[in-house]
């Protein structure tokens, strides 16, 4: 049986590998982007001094609007628990676009944008650069990245078992990465004993990741955790370019959300509704949502704890597949695991070509 899953292991891995190793290591590099984005754009996420208080969200518009020389208008605004950070606005007019503003003085800061390492990465790492066809068609990108993530879970799985000792004394050389027996010793272990470190966090990260490749794949995890699909879950409702709102009722209903609802990390202000995030741990993209009317009166809650279940699955397989829903601990593990998964394919190559040398070496 082994010898079965030994050459099912190899003969996935040699074909699959660079892919693999391209996956791995721009999951890493996106694992931290926010903290890198902070590094380099200090000076527009975050303010110069803190101030008292904060200016009314209707004053900050005003001053954007004497300093655009036109007026704008305003899909939501992001407001952070760290007085530091800068006030995040996401217009609609005169143009899409996310900027920062000083909420203390009310000047605008700077346009927002992703940095270009990682709109790069990120294509590399769910599309290998590829472009959706704009006749339709395959997506081959895509379809190579899902290909090869499903298949890395049987490379993966294989791995773990080819890896089971017999006994005590070879789990002992099993578990141990040795840096004093040379470089080839070295290679191997990295290769076997990391492997089996990694083996878990992989699997969850590719088994996750595959809700992202395949409809039916989703559908299917959907199917077994009992989740019936109803298209958007909670209510969303969407702003216009052209909608005439009230920032001053907004100002009011976030004011009434601080005042009400438990300690939030971070507010999203929309048109008629604040979302705010309760907490850094657990499912990253759970939210309340508070509804208010025209006066900024809170008139619904809609709380994360009674979301549907596909709400709650979609943010949980996010969470699980970037390891952010343990915070900056789990981050850490998420990105070593990756790093660590992106030399497996390399160490993998190392050993099968040093095996293919030595075997023509003794027939000749």
């Amino acid at each position: 049986m082994k010898t079965v899953l030994k050459h099912l292991h190899l003969w996935l891995s040699i074909p699959l590998s660079l892919v693999i190793v391209i996956t791995c290591f721009t999951g890493a590099v996106l694992i931290f982007e926010r903290e890198i984005t902070d590094l380099a754009h200090r000076d527009i996420l975050f303010v110069k001094e803190v101030g008292d208080e904060p200016l009314a969200l209707d004053a900050l518009v005003g001053m954007m609007e004497a300093s655009l020389k036109q007026e704008v208008k305003i899909s939501n605004i992001t407001i952070d628990d760290n007085p530091s950070r800068s006030y995040k606005f996401a217009l609609t007019k005169p143009e899409a676009m996310t900027i920062h503003v000083d909420q203390y003085s009310g000047k605008i800061l700077g346009e927002s944008n992703r940095l270009p390492l990682f709109t790069t990465t990120l294509r590399l790492h769910r599309f290998l650069l590829d472009s959706k066809p704009k006749g339709g068609g395959i997506h081959w990108g895509k379809m190579v990245v899902g290909i090869s993530t499903l298949l890395m879970v049987i490379i993966v799985t294989t791995g773990a078992i080819l890896w089971l000792p017999n006994n005590i004394k070879m789990l002992r050389s099993r578990i141990k990465i040795s840096l004093r027996n040379g470089w080839h010793r070295f290679w191997y272990d990295l290769h076997v004993a990391g492997g089996i470190y990694a083996t878990l966090v992989l699997l969850i990260i590719a088994l996750t990741g595959l809700t992202w490749s395949f409809e039916w794949y989703r559908n299917g995890v959907k199917e077994l955790f009992g989740v019936e699909h109803r298209g958007e879950g909670r209510a969303k409702k969407r702003i216009s370019a052209e909608a005439d709102s009230q920032y001053s009722d907004w100002e009011i209903a976030y004011q009434n959300v601080r005042s009400t609802a438990p300690k939030a990390y971070e507010y999203t202000i929309k048109e008629s509704s604040v979302e705010l995030k309760r907490s850094r741990l657990g499912n990253q993209r759970a939210s309340d949502r508070y509804i208010f009317d025209g006066e900024g009166v809170i008139t619904k809650v809609e709380l994360y704890d009674n979301s549907s279940k596909e709400e709650k699955m979609q943010g949980w397989i996010y969470s699980l597949h970037v390891g952010s829903w343990g915070a900056t601990i789990t981050r850490l593990v998420w990105l070593l695991t990756s790093l660590l998964g992106a030399t497996l394919p390399l160490t993998g190559y190392y050993l099968w070509i040093r095996r293919k040398v030595r075997k023509m070496k003794r027939d000749n």
